[in-house]
């Protein structure tokens, strides 16, 4: 099979010696070793400044088909939105001459969020006519414009504007969720043009010996002696991780041994610490860390009796496709939300997690003690995690739905469809 050659667009690029989501980097792996020479144009915000050299070392292998292009970029969750705004859009004019300069590319990949991320695309299609792949893993403008972020009728004619140019003009859209898949074809896109390809499970990192786990909690006592529940992820608006703390106040007069541990940061991470600490629980069943590389997070998991995944009650957040989820899934744990949707549905279908109460903390606590109680049920959810992982959400058959993406846009631009 002859190279052939991408472009990769994301914004929030990450690699495992670091935190934060790896999707794009797993996938590029499987990329190269299928023959693609991947050409990532991403900001720095998310590999914090480690060199090209040494991420490319993390192939582990010789001669890699794999070119990084990293735009310094000042970005965090800590920034206003009309900050982050101005983020997006220094990041789509930079990498729009970075991408507008490569000689020679058969297809471009735009993943968002943020919106923006298309804008290059578009550009390498109508200036270079090469085709491109457009992923959606949040609905944009939708979500700013429920979380109240964009208010200005003009931003939002913009966006929206925007986003009807992204999907009309992408060969192939990849939604991450059967309700993202929806909100796209809403917008006149046929539906048989739009793949559902959701976050995955990486099994070969997560799914290790439980000893690990043992050896994870010998090494933080202050987390042993009950049931340990984890949040791992952005502590945002639309997260409200205080929920936690107040589901953890309730516990301590059900499970008293319970513990709870928040792993991350963000624009909230002051408010959930002081939630915490007013109710009387920070370090004595509630703790708070800062966030740790994905290359450890499989020891936390498997040293987790239960994993959550959080969002405020607004309905736009069902259809999200959270990594913590498939991590979770991946270790072998139970999950635990606190909102409806399909991931909703694959926990009652499959039985591997509970949803619990979205507004009243003390009925949630209820609800979770009643579920660490029952060995059973945690068994059984344990079994029925490691099987969705196994079948259903495993990387090695998600990435194969995206190589035969990516193949069929090739076939069409040379057939000329």
């Amino acid at each position: 099979m002859d190279t052939r050659t991408l472009i990769y667009l994301h914004q929030y690029f990450s690699i495992p010696t670091v935190s934060g989501g790896t999707r794009s980097w797993e996938f590029s792996t499987r990329l190269v070793q299928d023959k693609w020479q991947v050409c990532m144009f991403c900001g720095d915000s998310e590999i914090h400044g480690i060199p090209a050299v040494n991420i490319l070392k993390l192939f582990n292998t010789k001669n890699v088909s794999f070119k990084l292009n990293v735009i310094p970029l000042k970005y965090s969750n800590y920034m206003s939105f009309s900050r982050r705004i101005l983020a997006f859009l220094s990041f789509a004019v930079r990498s729009s001459l970075q991408v507008l300069r490569e000689e020679k590319a058969d297809l471009t990949f735009a993943t968002s969020t943020p919106l923006t991320i298309a804008i290059p695309a578009l550009l390498r299609k109508w200036l270079h006519g090469t085709p491109y792949v457009f992923e959606v893993r949040d609905l944009w403008p939708e979500m700013p414009i429920a979380m109240k972020a964009v208010r200005s009728p003009l931003a939002i004619f913009l966006a929206r504007q925007l986003e009807l140019i992204a999907y009309q003009n992408a060969s192939h859209l990849v939604a991450l969720s059967p309700g993202m898949k929806e909100g796209i074809v809403k917008q006149g896109i046929p539906a048989e043009k739009v793949e559902v390809i959701p976050n995955a499970c990486d099994n070969a990192r997560f799914n290790i010996s439980e000893t690990i786990g043992l050896e994870f909690l010998r090494q933080h006592p202050e987390l042993s002696g009950g049931p340990l529940i984890v949040y791992t992820g952005t502590l945002g608006h639309i997260n409200g991780v205080n929920y936690l703390a107040y589901l953890a106040s309730h516990m301590r007069n059900i499970i008293p041994e319970a513990k709870f541990l928040v792993v991350g940061s963000g624009a909230c991470e002051s408010e959930v610490r002081e939630a915490s600490s007013q109710l009387g629980i920070l370090e004595k069943n509630f703790w708070m860390w800062p966030p740790i590389p994905k290359a450890e997070m499989p020891a936390l998991l498997s040293a987790c009796t239960v994993a959550t995944s959080l969002f405020k009650p607004i309905p736009e957040m069902e259809h999200n496709s959270a990594n913590k989820f498939f991590d979770a899934l991946a270790a072998g744990r139970p999950v635990v939300i606190n909102y409806g949707g399909w991931q909703k549905e694959i926990l009652e279908q499959s039985g591997a997690g509970i949803s619990i109460s979205s507004n009243d903390p003390k009925v949630a606590a209820i609800q979770l003690a009643k579920f660490l109680n029952s060995s059973e049920c945690l068994q059984s959810a344990q079994a029925a995690a490691r099987k969705l992982a196994d079948t259903v959400f495993d990387r090695d058959i998600l990435y194969k739905k995206l190589a035969n993406v990516f193949q069929k846009v090739l076939n069409e631009t040379h057939s000329g469809i």
